[in-house]
């Protein structure tokens, strides 16, 4: 546990120290807050912009952010120095995904109060964010621990990120990539923040799924690339 605190810690001060990630956690709940209040169109739903940008956010900002850490620690030789002192794949994702995980929380609650939710909304809101956003910080840390620097890490993730975040808009005007992109975490996450009466059952297994194959994917990586960071 001491280990994993000091690398929450340090995250914590390198995320302060480093705009570019900072404002991933401000641009989306701001930008669904200005077009919450200033778009008014007739029939539109409530919601669309705060649940629009939210997916987004959960979907596409936290896996370049995350991937752009560890490709920085592997950069600055950090990763190596940590394997090196004995570190576990488990030691090193919690810390630092503990502290993207808490930021993706705090930013879910913000996007949550900028909504017109009931209190069951609210609830289904945040459990679904925070689930989707785990999964991102998996994606985010594998995809990390395979780029050999932070400018590299962004070049990687991009791709990731636009398949992940866009897929599920293509969905709702298109049954057969709908069907496809049933498989992805991001679509579940869409199912719910778009339509609260769905049973959360199905999305959360998904998901589950995903930050499963996830997690093994990252010790995978972590094993074989962490003393050639």
């Amino acid at each position: 546990m001491r280990i994993t605190k000091a690398i929450f810690a340090k995250q914590a001060k390198d995320m302060f120290k480093n705009p570019a990630v900072l404002v991933m956690f401000i641009v989306f709940p701001a930008v669904a807050f200005i077009m919450t209040a200033l778009v008014r169109v007739e029939d539109m739903p409530p919601n669309m912009f705060v649940t629009m940008m939210a997916a987004i956010f959960a979907g596409m900002g936290l896996i370049t952010s995350v991937a752009g850490a560890i490709a920085e620690d592997i950069e600055l030789k950090s990763l190596r120095f940590l394997v090196i002192a004995g570190v576990k794949p488990h030691q090193y994702l919690l810390g630092i995904g503990g502290f993207f995980l808490l930021a993706g929380t705090v930013t879910s609650v913000i996007f949550a109060l900028i909504g017109d939710f009931t209190a069951t909304e609210f609830v289904k809101f945040l459990v679904i964010m925070v689930s989707g956003t785990a999964a991102s910080i998996l994606l985010g840390a594998t995809i990390g621990m395979w780029s050999k620097n932070a400018q590299a890490a962004g070049g990687l993730a991009m791709p990731f990120a636009m398949i992940i975040g866009f897929t599920p808009m293509i969905a709702n005007f298109n049954e057969t990539v709908a069907k496809v992109a049933g498989v992805l975490y991001t679509q579940q996450i869409n199912v719910i923040v778009n339509d609260f009466e769905e049973s959360m059952v199905r999305p959360l297994l998904v998901i589950a799924a995903n930050i499963v194959v996830l997690t093994v994917f990252f010790v995978i990586a972590y094993r074989k690339k962490g003393l050639k960071g």
